[in-house]
């Protein structure tokens, strides 16, 4: 399963927590060293950590985290190291009404090789939102784009309008641009010559994550 930054970041802290002081940290300790807000964000990465097979869990005991051993991650890592390639993930974007600007890149995702096919920049964005579900697009999903600035007819595409991302169906009209959802519950947004307006980048693929 692949790592975002932020996750690699908690298991390396566990792992050298470990390795210092002969037993796993408590989540509270991970809480206050990662200035985390909630026991609940603590658990969601010990939980992604567990299933991605990197450690062993005792719910029950207060230092019940257990780093699985690095013989097996070393065999693991070895046989599919080649295989994946690590690109920026630069934040959200909206599948809904657009809620925010792309912004520097702020971490990165491990995706299989077979997914970056495609030649120049390629990032990932987080999904928010519902417009896109009858494409298959749903919230938590995350969309490996191409930059790039122009778009076919019904093309899915990156758009950033009047300073804000969405994710939608490019259509080019003579007066206007049309940015279709997949989602009869959502209008087309209707992008005027008024308005400031560019394509950040191409949809070429989704990666998606399962609990």
């Amino acid at each position: 399963m692949a790592l975002t930054k932020k996750q690699k970041e908690v298991y390396d802290y566990i792992q050298s927590y470990f390795e210092k002081n002969g037993f796993s940290p408590t989540q509270k300790e991970i809480k206050d060293h990662f200035g985390l807000k909630s026991f609940g964000s603590v658990n969601r990465y010990i939980k992604y950590l567990n299933e991605a097979e990197l450690i062993e869990l005792d719910w029950n005991a207060r230092r019940g985290i257990k780093l699985v051993s690095k013989d097996t991650q070393t065999e693991r890592e070895s046989s599919s190291d080649s295989d994946v390639t690590d690109i920026p993930l630069l934040g959200d974007v909206a599948a809904g009404i657009p809620i925010e600007a792309i912004e520097n890149c702020q971490d990165f995702i491990t995706v299989p090789n077979s997914m970056i096919r495609k030649s120049g920049k390629i990032f990932a964005l987080n999904v928010k939102g519902d417009s896109m579900i009858n494409d298959g697009i749903l919230e938590g999903d995350y969309l490996i784009c191409k930059h790039q600035s122009t778009a076919n007819l019904g093309q899915t595409v990156i758009a950033i309008v009047n300073n804000e991302a969405t994710v939608k169906r490019y259509h080019k009209k003579k007066s206007h641009i049309e940015l279709i959802a997949a989602n009869e519950n959502y209008a087309p947004i209707i992008v005027g010559p008024e308005d400031d307006f560019h394509i950040a980048g191409l949809v070429v693929g989704l990666f998606r994550q399962y609990e």
